[in-house]
Parts: structure tokens; C-alpha cells; sequence
């Protein structure tokens, strides 16, 4: 039978997905990826232990999938995108990677925006400065780590690491090249963004670009004896991850609305024309001359982990001893609290938020009557206030009637609907399992011509399973409680910086 190969590599985990040409997953593997934080701000990882993972887990997909290596017809990674991975002049990582909750270069991007450069960034590359992406993390180790950045040979994103070793081709595609140096307008890397920045020197760094449906090399000798994929498997370009959940859950056409709620809050609309605004970022879509409106933050299903492992470990190990998902376990809880009034509210700011890398994350109205249901309530809450901020600074310029959605949000049925009741949109969930790494898989299947184009691909195998509509009353109710929320988060920024200096003042404290 004749499969393809995805690949989904996230903040915290890989994952190898072999898929038939439908799009019905046949098997998943997955490996944790360890995050390293030395420092306050700092989230990096080993790159080679990255492709250690991942080769780990492709081997295991194909094995447990029952086919044959020569099966796979076709592989194409997706992968966080934003951070930097860099390479030396021999190939080799120039330290680890840098992933995109790393927020290392938030004073450095917030200077910017404070003065014309953030203007003229908008104007050339699309998109405002911001802490994570590469131009604020190549500056901040061009004035930190000089000889690492004197050594930068390629300037890579996370997925094309995972081609490079696959393949021994260094490259990227369309969708990722955006995230920093390349002119809105042309959609080609410019010299000039990297002027801005003051990177001049890294411009021969920058990698080829080829579309995201394009054959950049075949599985090598060794990418082989360490996956069990046959060697010379041709491998796709493939693209962003971001882009990637939108086309696995049919979402990457024009006016439609796909969200991720995952590690990111992740809002997405794609356009027949660059539309700009320091509120969204402006990039690269798939076929050229589309571009794909991005409102995103680092505030959306994180949250919800981390409540998880700070508050519910007892579950955790019960669902871990007993397969039962720690969801279940946790479901008479919350829906008590859903079937209850709360003024609890919470900004879902742990790892970031539109407000800037001052901004960090609290629950306000909390009473000694409350429960943990009643503060998971308003994390999930939080979650979607902050989607619908971004959804928000979208419609304001494009029409937008109906919504899909991937991630978190998806599996969870009261939490789409949620979604549905804040945006009074309608909020669907589609057939794609596994959304981000069938996105990838879709572009791996255009490439050897199982599909006329990745879009056309998604709508051949897409279906919607379910679908959320907005509830009157709710809505209203939910209305309210937002205008508060965004009422609070402004009035929070001067107090968060001031929370930060005190930070800083501890920490020289507990260093002298």
C-alpha cells in the first residue's frame, strides 16, 4: 500500500506519523524532547538529540504501521517555527537550538519598538519585532556570544534541521523563510531586513528557498540505517508548523479562520494580498502571491499544562497507571464548575503574551470558596480570551464567518465550544488526526503528484466531524466577562514591570 510519511516536531515532543493518502493515520510515534533552560528566559534543546528522537520515532511508526519501508512513498517535516538553529561552517550546530518560547531577546525587540525600527519592519518584512523570532535572537548573540555568531555558517528553522538530517540538503521553504528577513511584498529575502537588525554579515547564511511541494533530496545512507526508511525516499520541502495545521484541517483558503490552541495561541487568515499591522504577522502562504495572516502569542494550551502538572500530578499518575486520560479524570470536576457561576478570571501570560516580556500570567477573584475546578475553568477561559483577542484584531480588517479549529481546542468539546460562544462564530472540527504532520504529509503527496497541490489535497481527504455554534445567553455572558479581562491587562502592564524590576532586583541580589 502506498503511504507517506509526516513529520510534527512541537516544543516538548516529535512525532512520526504514517498516513494513508486519505488521510487516516495508520501510526503515530512520538519521543520527548528535552527542553534545557539555563538561564532565566533561556528554553533550548540538542539538536542532535532532537534528530535522535526523531529518527527513533519514524522507525517506530513504520514498524508498528505494518507496512513495508518502501511503502512510504514520500516525507515531509513540519516543525515549531520562529527560534533559530545554526549551523557552523562545517555543518555542524553551533550550540542548541534555540526554541520559540525562548524569550532571551525581549528587551532587545522591545527597545526596537520603541523606536522607528519597528515602523520600518512592518513596512519591508511584514511583521513588528518580537523575542523569539530570529532577527531579535541572532542581534542578541551577535552583542552576547560573538564568536558563535562570527561562526554561523546556515541560519536554519527547526524542521529544516530535521531535512538537513534526512537529506544532507540545506534549505527551507516559503512559509518558513518569512518568519523574519524576506520582503512582504516580493515574498524574496531582502538585504535590506537584515540591515535593520544589523545582521548584514549573516546573508550568505540564509538558506535556499524552494516551494513547500518541492523534492529537496532524498532519505541518505545514513538518515536510512537510523529510521528504516529506504534511501533515496524523496523528501519534500515542507513548511511552517503554523501553516501546516491549517492545511491539515483544510483551513489554508482564503477568508477562512483555523486556530491552533496549542503551546501557542495561534490565529490565522489567509489573504490574496499582504495586509500589515503591528497586531498580526504577515507571511508567506503556501502558493505564492497568498500571504498568511498570523495573530499569535505564547498564551494558549501551555497554561493548561502547567496547571496540570503543578496541581493535578495525583492524576497524572493514576491516568499514567491506568491509560485513562487525565481529561476523563478531570471531567466530573470541571463540569461542575462549568455548571456553576465564577468571577474568577486568568491571564494565560506563563510564557508570553501580546503584551510584551513584561507581562506574566494571574488569576484575580479568587475566594476561599473556590475549588480546582473553578480555577481550571478560568485557565481554559483564559485560553480562549486571548485567541479571541487576536481573532479580534483580525476581523477588524477581514471578513471572517466561520472558524476551524486544531490542537487542544479541538479535542475538547466544551472548550470548542467556548471558542464558538466568545467569537460568536461558528467553530468547526475537522476529520484531520494529527493535523500539523498530515499538513506536512500533504505536501510530501503534491511533490510526487498524489495531489494537484497541497490545498487541493486537504480538500480531497477533509471532512467536518462536528460543529460548535455560538449560544445566545453564553455568549453574552462570556461578553462581559472579556471586556473585563482586557480591561484588567491593560491596567496590569505599568504593575507588570514593576513585578520584573523586582524580579531583577533579586536576582543581583542573590548573585552578590
Amino acid at each position: 500500500m502506498d503511504c507517506l510519511l509526516g513529520i510534527d516536531n512541537g516544543l516538548t515532543v516529535t512525532k512520526a506519523v504514517v498516513f494513508r493518502p486519505d488521510g487516516t493515520p495508520i501510526s503515530v510515534a512520538r519521543r520527548r524532547v528535552a527542553q534545557s533552560l539555563p538561564h532565566p528566559r533561556w528554553v533550548e534543546r540538542d539538536m542532535d538529540g532532537l534528530w535522535a528522537a526523531t529518527a527513533e520515532a519514524i522507525r517506530e511508526a513504520i514498524t508498528t504501521a505494518g507496512c513495508r519501508p518502501s511503502d512510504i512513498k514520500a516525507v515531509a517535516a513540519t516543525a515549531h517555527g520562529d527560534g533559530v538553529y545554526v549551523l557552523g561552517r562545517d555543518s555542524r550546530p553551533l550550540g542548541p537550538g534555540i526554541l520559540s518560547l525562548d524569550s532571551r531577546a525581549g528587551t532587545l525587540s522591545d527597545a526596537w519598538n520603541a523606536t522607528d525600527i519597528a515602523a520600518r519592519a512592518l513596512d519591508l518584512t511584514g511583521q513588528s519585532p518580537h523575542a523569539s523570532a530570529p532577527s531579535a535572537i541572532l542581534a542578541w548573540m551577535r552583542d552576547n556570544q560573538p564568536e558563535r555568531f562570527a561562526g554561523i555558517g546556515h541560519v536554519l528553522a527547526c524542521k529544516d534541521w530535521l531535512r538537513f538530517c534526512l537529506t544532507g540538503t540545506i534549505g527551507t521553504d516559503r512559509t518558513e523563510a518569512s518568519i523574519a528577513f524576506t520582503n512582504v511584498a516580493t515574498q524574496a529575502f531582502d538585504r535590506e531586513a537584515l540591515a535593520l537588525f544589523g545582521l548584514d554579515a549573516v546573508w550568505n547564511a540564509l538558506p535556499d528557498m524552494a516551494p513547500s511541494a518541492a523534492i529537496v533530496g532524498g532519505v541518505t545512507a545514513a538518515a536510512s540505517a537510523l529510521t528504516g526508511l529506504v534511501e533515496g525516499t524523496p523528501v519534500a520541502a515542507g513548511l511552517h508548523d503554523v501553516t501546516a495545521s491549517a492545511l491539515g484541517i483544510g483551513g489554508h483558503e482564503v477568508g477562512l479562520l483555523s486556530i491552533v490552541a496549542g503551546t501557542y495561541s495561534i490565529n490565522e487568515v489567509v489573504t490574496d494580498r499582504p495586509v500589515t499591522n503591528s497586531r498580526w504577522h504577515c507571511r508567506s502562504a503556501i502558493e505564492p502571491g497568498q500571504w498568511n495572516n498570523m495573530a499569535v502569542s505564547p498564551a494558549s494550551t501551555a497554561n493548561y499544562d502547567w496547571f496540570l502538572d503543578q496541581f493535578c500530578r495525583a492524576e497524572q499518575s493514576e491516568a499514567a497507571a491506568s491509560g485513562t486520560g487525565v481529561h476523563a479524570l478531570l471531567k466530573p470536576e470541571l463540569d461542575a464548575a462549568f455548571g456553576r457561576p465564577s468571577d474568577i478570571l486568568f491571564h494565560p501570560y506563563l510564557f508570553g503574551s501580546p503584551y510584551g516580556s513584561t507581562a506574566s500570567a494571574g488569576f484575580f477573584g479568587v475566594h476561599g470558596w473556590h475549588d480546582r475546578g473553578d480555577m481550571l475553568k478560568a485557565v481554559l477561559e483564559g485560553i480562549v480570551f486571548n485567541h479571541k483577542a487576536h481573532v479580534d484584531d483580525l476581523r477588524s480588517v477581514m471578513p471572517i464567518t466561520e472558524a476551524r479549529i486544531s490542537g487542544g481546542g479541538a479535542r475538547n468539546p466544551a472548550l470548542s465550544q467556548m471558542f464558538a460562544d466568545a467569537l460568536d462564530l461558528p467553530v468547526h472540527v475537522t476529520s484531520a488526526d494529527e493535523a500539523a504532520a498530515w499538513g506536512a504529509a500533504l505536501t510530501a503527496g503534491a511533490a510526487i503528484g498524489l495531489y494537484e497541490s497541497p490545498q487541493a489535497g486537504a480538500r480531497q481527504t477533509t471532512t467536518i466531524l462536528r460543529s460548535h455554534m455560538p449560544d445566545p445567553e453564553r455568549r453574552a455572558a462570556l461578553a462581559a466577562r472579556y471586556t473585563l479581562y482586557r480591561e484588567m491587562a491593560e491596567a496590569m502592564q505599568p504593575h507588570w514591570r514593576a513585578i520584573e524590576r523586582l524580579a531583577e532586583g533579586s536576582r543581583r541580589a542573590i548573585a552578590t
